[in-house]
């Protein structure tokens, strides 16, 4: 359980499938979290180019947040930590 002073962070990445990935927060919670459905609504064509499994599997952790192309998508925290990313 976090505290509500606790900042909470992705600390690994593991990619699972194309677009699956297990995040390691720093609590040592895991979450294994389905990104394609998410990518697959959306009709930004910003978003939708990581329909392409290359272009998807070039995330990284910056500070604790999980993002791509510099920023170019991220998602909240905690809406990674409780596995919930918006629709």
């Amino acid at each position: 359980m976090i505290s509500d002073e606790q900042v909470i962070s992705v600390e690994k990445v593991n990619q699972l499938n194309d677009f699956k990935l297990e995040l390691e927060f720093n609590d040592k919670t895991r979450q294994v979290i389905d990104f394609y459905p998410f990518l697959s609504r959306s009709l930004n064509p910003l978003i939708r180019k990581y329909l392409s499994p290359e272009e998807f599997s070039k995330f990284e952790i910056d500070q604790g947040d999980l993002e791509w192309n510099d920023y170019d998508l991220c998602f909240p925290i905690a809406d990674l930590y409780e596995n919930r990313i918006a629709h």
